[in-house]
């Protein structure tokens, strides 16, 4: 059976991996202040990251309604959204999966960004070899359950504009020069994992953090999204590919959502 995948657009899919993999997205909205946008392949990230860096008021997203995802869910397969700690997407994936007549699972990625694109990743690997759904589903939420994801930001205004970061952690990053190396912790939510002061730093610590993981690494995959920061990705690329056996380490530009929060030279990576 062709089973399909349905991401929002908080997982970094690249046109080519939506071809790929037969990936389908359902946009979230982004809103600088009172202007609404539509994270789709119609949204100019350039000019949206311009306009996000002179807004002065508040900056967010907004979940797909429920109508969005039963429009785009049809016959069987799977939806991966962003975590339900940090957005309304997943209870709306639900109600809209239920108003379909299809028999699509949704996962809460208890993720974002490259953690949502490693699971469809994952995804489509367990449908290629052709296992039983409950097998897939079992699988994918223990791969859930065991998926780390970190990120390091430039900037924080954003998480602080939003109130994801509280204003205090953010002029102090700011005023100490401080990079946060934050990431996602059990329940989706955002935690702050350690301080750095430099690049080097950062990819000390992202590679410390996968070796204090414990995850298996052999013929398993890694996803590094950037924000407008390849060479600081291919950088961390070649540091993983040189310690550990990942089958594959994907190195994908962020989309409008994850953009907006990872804002410019943002880095997210996913194991």
């Amino acid at each position: 059976m062709a089973y399909k995948i349905i991401v929002d657009s908080c997982a970094d899919i690249t046109p080519e991996m939506a071809h790929e993999m037969e990936i389908s997205t359902v946009p979230l909205y982004l809103r600088l202040g009172k202007e609404e946008f539509v994270d789709d392949c119609s949204l100019d990230l350039s000019e949206f990251m311009q306009q996000m860096a002179d807004c002065r008021e508040h900056i967010g997203s907004a979940a797909p309604a429920p109508a969005s995802f039963s429009d785009a869910i049809t016959g069987d397969g799977f939806v991966v959204t962003v975590s339900s700690a940090l957005s309304a997407t997943y209870q709306n994936a639900t109600i809209g999966a239920e108003d379909s007549d299809s028999k699509v699972h949704v996962f809460d990625s208890k993720s974002a960004s490259a953690g949502q694109t490693l699971i469809a990743v994952k995804l489509r690997e367990m449908i290629a070899r052709k296992l039983p759904k409950p097998q897939i589903i079992e699988g994918v939420n223990k791969f859930i359950s065991e998926m780390k994801t970190y990120f390091v930001l430039e900037k924080f205004d954003n998480l602080v504009k939003n109130g994801r970061l509280s204003a205090l952690k953010g002029k102090i990053a700011g005023a100490l020069n401080i990079k946060l190396l934050l990431g996602a912790n059990d329940t989706g939510e955002i935690s702050l994992y350690a301080k750095v002061r430099n690049k080097k730093q950062m990819l000390d610590k992202m590679i410390n953090l996968i070796t204090e993981s414990g995850r298996k690494t052999e013929g398993e995959n890694a996803v590094i999204s950037h924000v407008n920061n390849k060479s600081l990705a291919e950088q961390l690329a070649d540091k993983i590919r040189d310690k550990f056996n990942f089958q594959n380490v994907f190195i994908v530009p962020t989309r409008g959502v994850s953009t907006m929060y990872a804002n410019d030279q943002g880095i997210v990576l996913a194991f």
